[in-house]
């Protein structure tokens, strides 16, 4: 993993930890309160929390700090128990040590008790680790791993190929693997278009020498129009698309060329909105949606959600959920109305659709088959707002490799293309311009303002049929 997502990680985690330690805390302090037993003797009443909250003050930025100097944050994404519990207790041994030293240095008035002081270390180590063992669960399973994994392709001489695979493997990365290998002196670059399509590759490694320059050159620009990001261990290329980032490849210096949103805090905060937000809506909409599923099992023959493969971020495959809004049969259907296919392109659209049940036409005029992708949401395989999910079998048949770069980030849930009215783009180009200008330009407030722009759409039913 690359050292500007490692820091990122490691931000986020100093942050949830400090929130752990202040809550840790709060908890010593108030079960000393309610158990009015003093470990080491004496049963006397402390003081209410509000008499010591300055030690928060020592809590909160010293707890991370700690775990920081004990390498904690400096651990593969998998780790040992061991390891993790060893390092949780020097750092919270330590911690409870400052907090008495921060009570003699100031003089404090009236003392926390040592009983709280121990009771706090001992739940910092308990929910800390708990937090560490509910993390590692979700990185070892199936969505986790689908979420942290980095597929990787090695491009260049095979020599050069073979000792970054060997780097990768010393260094432990977390989640890098690399699924295929291209010998740049033995096969075509066109290669590589069937590489980052069989594996949907999230990056392409390239160790380049002066003799390869030219076809490190055509590689950027595969990678370009693909949307996938380029690792170049080297200095310069002048590219299109693409913006350029230095990094740290384990001591090697490293460009980027990535032509779509940065790992940020921003994408952070996208993350967390697209979590709350599924999560509170599915809570919300739980009832309505079970009325829904009821309905359909009553008014037609068949399953209550439909599903289909989508080509999700990079072109990975992912199971798309809607509630079903056509007859069983429609995909068997589909070809007898090809002739019938309203948007240009690889893409299928059909307004009066002859395959859409009478309660799936009420459905999709206002969205109400798209909520169970709130579910996608929620596990991560799409996002509130992102281009949407096509089925893999018409990203196939793209007909401009540039037209993939609107995979480089999650598909979503609404996108410009819906708020810019869904019956009226009928050009297929004209969605990819729209997908990537959102792309292009994204920021929290785009993705806030379409958001917004999408509830009026909706509740107007301007757009029936959105895919």
């Amino acid at each position: 993993m690359l050292s500007s997502q490692r820091h990122l990680r490691s931000q986020v985690q100093k942050l949830v930890d400090a929130s752990l330690f202040a809550l840790s805390f709060y908890l010593a302090h108030l079960l000393r309160t309610v158990w009015k037993f003093e470990i080491f003797g004496g049963t006397r009443d402390i003081l209410p929390f509000e008499a010591y909250w300055w030690l928060l003050l020592v809590v909160i930025p010293g707890g991370p700090l700690l775990l920081h100097v004990h390498g904690f944050y400096e651990r593969p994404l998998v780790s040992s128990r061991r390891l993790t519990v060893w390092q949780l207790v020097k750092a919270c041994a330590g911690l409870a040590v400052g907090i008495i030293l921060a009570m003699w240095l100031f003089r404090a008035h009236a003392s926390i008790g040592r009983s709280v002081v121990v009771l706090f270390g001992a739940f910092s180590v308990a929910i800390i680790y708990a937090k560490e063992e509910l993390f590692q669960m979700w990185a070892r399973s199936t969505y986790g791993r689908s979420v942290t994994e980095r597929r990787l392709i090695l491009v260049g001489a095979r020599d050069d190929t073979s000792r970054i695979q060997g780097t990768l493997l010393r260094g432990q990365a977390d989640n890098l693997v690399v699924v295929a290998r291209l010998n740049i002196n033995e096969e075509p670059i066109g290669r590589l278009v069937e590489l980052l399509h069989e594996h949907s590759a999230n990056a392409v490694v390239m160790s380049a020498q002066h003799t390869y320059f030219g076809q490190m050159e055509q590689t950027i620009e595969v990678c370009e129009r693909e949307g996938v990001e380029v690792w170049l261990l080297a200095d310069f290329f002048r590219t299109q698309v693409s913006q350029t980032h230095v990094d740290d490849f384990y001591g090697r210096p490293m460009l980027v060329f990535r032509s779509g949103p940065d790992t940020s805090w921003s994408a952070v905060f996208k993350r967390v909105i697209d979590v709350v937000g599924s999560a509170t809506l599915l809570l919300l909409l739980g009832l309505p949606m079970l009325l829904v599923a009821a309905l359909i099992r009553l008014t037609s023959p068949g399953p209550v959600l439909f599903r289909q493969r989508r080509s999700g971020l990079n072109g990975q495959p992912f199971t798309m959920l809607k509630f079903r809004s056509m007859v069983t049969n429609a995909e068997q259907l589909r070809t007898e109305l090809e002739a019938l296919n309203e948007m240009s392109g690889p893409v299928f659209k059909v307004a009066d659709d002859p395959r859409i049940t009478p309660l799936g036409r009420l459905l999709r005029r206002y969205s109400v088959d798209e909520l169970p992708q709130l579910i996608n949401v929620l596990v991560g395989e799409m996002s509130l707002v992102g281009p949407r999910p096509l089925p893999v079998s018409e990203v196939a048949r793209f007909d401009d490799p540039a037209q993939r770069r609107r995979l480089s980030v999650k598909p979503g849930l609404t996108c410009l293309w819906q708020i810019s009215g869904r019956n009226d783009v009928k050009d297929f180009k004209e969605w990819v311009r729209l997908d990537l200008e959102y792309i292009d330009n994204w920021s929290l407030w785009l993705d806030i303002k379409i958001l917004l722009l999408t509830v009026p759409a909706v509740l107007a039913g301007a757009g029936a049929g959105a895919r």
